[in-house]
């Protein structure tokens, strides 16, 4: 495994992070293709022995099962210190007015609700999960600088924005003297490019981690267009994503069988070398549910695309309506 610091920050991360939104109820509507926790912790397990270190959550995803879940297994399965522990707010939690967004009030309640959840006393990377149009960005960043400053985050991180949105909170963060973000997790994979025309620039010239999420596009990139999984039948949001570009997906997903062929590797794999050969992507998110999701993903890191093949890869890409941001 590979360590590289998490943008201008001194926190080393490994470059493939596991996305526990996989792991969590499987009775909600929303998200009835994930895994049980007894079905979840050898992954957990797994991405340890693989080296990996970086583990990223949600408040949100089973309405905080999944925290629970993965606060359970890391303490079982490695040592609090030895691992960067990642999860992130905004989403609807309760019913009351006051039960999503990110007011003083909001970001106040759901880090405690969070660490207790988590079984720790502290969040290696507490992130943003969205713009919230409700509540004046100055006040969301001043709460999260007096959350780090309280201890109970070390760093702070963003989800998807405009980059324009992005700039403002770091030029406020700068200017009032308050906690910078170091990390964007955004939307981007070989399908989903539109980061590429200003988020990833801002982020390289900023000094900011980029950590994808979706970055084999809802499992798209690692299997052919006509075959169809039990998440994939269910997942809405992913639908929502891809909905109005199937046919020029179509055309990069064959590409990336055409080239996963010519290697006699998967098709995950070459996906991922792809993203991780983007400048300025540090390490994507991976969700895994079968053990070939991690080792995949781990491989990737070796598999080092020619410039010929990322040109191929790329070619039939066309122009996406931008999403992911709500």
């Amino acid at each position: 495994m590979d360590y590289v610091n998490l943008g201008s920050s001194g926190l080393k991360v490994s470059r493939i992070c596991l996305g526990c939104m996989s792991y969590g109820d499987p009775s909600d509507p929303m998200r009835t293709w994930v895994l049980t926790e007894d079905a979840s912790r050898p992954f957990f397990k797994q991405a340890l022995d693989l080296g990996i270190n970086f583990f990223d959550t949600a408040n949100v995803y089973s309405a905080g099962v999944s925290e629970e879940i993965t606060g359970r297994a890391l303490k079982d399965f490695a040592k609090r210190d030895e691992i960067v522990l990642a999860t992130k707010a905004h989403g609807q939690m309760r019913g009351d007015p006051n039960g999503k967004g990110l007011s003083r009030k909001a970001i106040m309640t759901e880090i405690d609700h969070s660490l207790r959840r988590l079984g720790t006393d502290y969040i290696d990377l507490y992130q943003i999960h969205r713009w919230d149009p409700e509540t004046p960005i100055e006040e969301t960043l001043e709460a999260l600088h007096d959350v780090v400053k309280a201890g109970k985050a070390r760093y702070i991180g963003a989800s998807s924005m405009w980059a324009w949105q992005f700039m403002q909170a770091l030029a406020l963060q700068k200017a009032n003297g308050w906690s910078r973000f170091i990390s964007m997790q955004n939307h981007m994979n070989l399908i989903y490019r539109e980061e590429e025309r200003e988020m990833l620039p801002l982020c390289r010239d900023q000094g900011i981690g980029v950590i994808p999420w979706s970055p084999l596009a809802r499992g798209r990139l690692a299997r052919t267009s006509d075959v169809e999984t039990k998440r994939s039948g269910s997942d809405h949001f992913g639908k929502h994503l891809y909905k109005r570009s199937e046919d020029a997906d179509r055309l990069v997903i064959d590409r990336v069988g055409e080239i996963a062929a010519a290697r006699d590797v998967p098709r995950a794999q070459v996906a991922l070398a792809w993203l991780l050969a983007k400048p300025g992507v540090t390490s994507p998110i991976i969700g895994a549910t079968k053990p070939e999701h991690l080792s995949d993903a781990v491989a990737a890191l070796k598999v080092k695309l020619s410039a010929e093949e990322m040109k191929q890869l790329e070619e039939p890409y066309v122009p996406h309506t931008v999403a992911g941001f709500a």
